[in-house]
């Protein structure tokens, strides 16, 4: 073995997500690439979780969570994703819909089985196929609107196959899965054996009347479906690491050994708080939803003007964008002199692509921000397009 590491650590890089934020940090830029909000978390969240701590949930929680979070998960599915979910057999807790993802694909697949996701993907996907011993076997989506050909994708299934991870609304291309796209995802699972692993996060996040669909909620797919999902994106609360495996009895059995020994539990004090989270009205999604649609249309806006061929979203918080027509081969190179000239930081497009040439001439910006943060990134892109 060359190196200090496994064949598997070996074969990935490090996050180039995170690493954009460093460089970012060193040019003292503004950080549209990793997704996070630079504008508070709810207040009424926050104290819920100081009160926790004062009131002593310091210690342990159950493995998979308190069962007052299971209960709150099991309420609010129930009444936006039109699951009906036990919360003491169906729900694992895990420290954040990254370690859902690891901990789920870990559980159900064996070395050398086969796992289809779509690309561009939001980067752990590969890795954490790597990881679990499998092999990834990628589907790309077509911009502009970012559709799969159903007859590759029918092509993709074999005997090997074990899961299919769906990201919806799905980063980075802001693309919402269609109910008849995910009806024939969902017969594909059922003729092969399948199991649907899907990343929920940006549920709430949509815009111009698109609809979220939840696969487990299909015909014939609650018993093999995983859905994930976290207070990351939805609460503005990505440091929390609380997030969630919704699955039937017998994977969700195999999800907690796994959790388990990867992490033991998520912080008590921080998952009483998300139960509380979890029960905020109707009003707190639509003001969610109206506001970053504000923030969307200003940043595609504000891209379009500085020379951007920009992809509008139908949902979460990002918009890839393609740079081909400046004569651009480079995303990386790009990306960095798109900090240090406009003190922007970006994702370049690499990053979501099983080869990198895919993805050459993308990169990805993320809008998570106060609007005087975009409106500054804004100005940046203007002189740098007038440059």
């Amino acid at each position: 073995m060359d190196g200090f590491g496994s064949e598997k650590a070996l074969s990935f890089t490090e996050s180039v997500i995170r690493d954009m934020t460093r460089v970012c940090i060193a040019h003292q830029g503004i950080n549209l690439a990793q997704g996070f909000p630079d504008f508070p978390a709810p207040a009424e969240i926050k104290e819920a979780a100081v009160r926790a701590i004062r009131e002593d949930f310091n210690q342990y929680a159950i493995t998979w969570g308190t069962p007052a979070l299971r209960r709150a998960i099991a309420e609010k599915v129930a009444c936006y994703n039109g699951l009906r979910v036990d919360p003491e057999r169906e729900i694992t807790v895990c420290c954040g819909a990254t370690e859902c993802m690891i901990a789920t694909l870990m559980a159900l697949v064996n070395p050398g089985e086969e796992v289809i996701v779509f690309e561009p993907f939001y980067e752990n996907y590969g890795p954490d196929a790597i990881l679990c011993g499998a092999v990834p076997r990628f589907i790309t989506l077509h911009e502009p609107d970012w559709r799969f050909d159903e007859t590759k994708l029918a092509e993709a299934f074999n005997n090997k196959t074990r899961a299919i991870i769906i990201n919806t609304p799905n980063n980075p291309t802001g693309k919402v899965f269609s109910r008849e796209e995910l009806n024939f995802i969902a017969q594909l699972c059922q003729k092969w054996g399948v199991v649907a692993v899907t990343d929920e996060i940006y549920e709430h996040i949509l815009y111009d009347g698109a609809k979220h669909v939840s696969p487990a909620s299909l015909p014939g797919m609650e018993e093999r479906s995983v859905t994930i999902n976290s207070v990351s994106k939805t609460y503005s609360l990505t440091g929390w690491r609380v997030g969630w495996a919704i699955a039937s009895p017998a994977i969700t059995a195999s999800i907690r050994k796994v959790h388990d020994f990867l992490t033991v539990g998520a912080p008590h004090p921080l998952q009483a708080a998300a139960a509380e989270a979890l029960t905020l009205g109707q009003s707190y999604y639509e003001h969610l939803a109206a506001e970053y649609g504000q923030k969307r249309d200003f940043l595609f806006s504000a891209l379009t003007e500085a020379g951007f061929k920009a992809f509008k979203p139908q949902g979460a918080y990002y918009i890839m964008t393609d740079v081909s027509h400046w004569g651009v081969s480079d995303d990386v190179a790009f990306a960095l002199k798109l900090i240090k000239e406009a003190k922007v930081a970006t994702v370049p497009g690499s990053a979501f692509y099983s080869s990198p040439d895919l993805g050459r001439s993308k990169v990805r910006f993320c809008f998570p921000k106060k609007m005087e943060t975009l409106m500054k990134a804004a100005e940046g892109l203007r002189n740098f397009r007038n440059q």
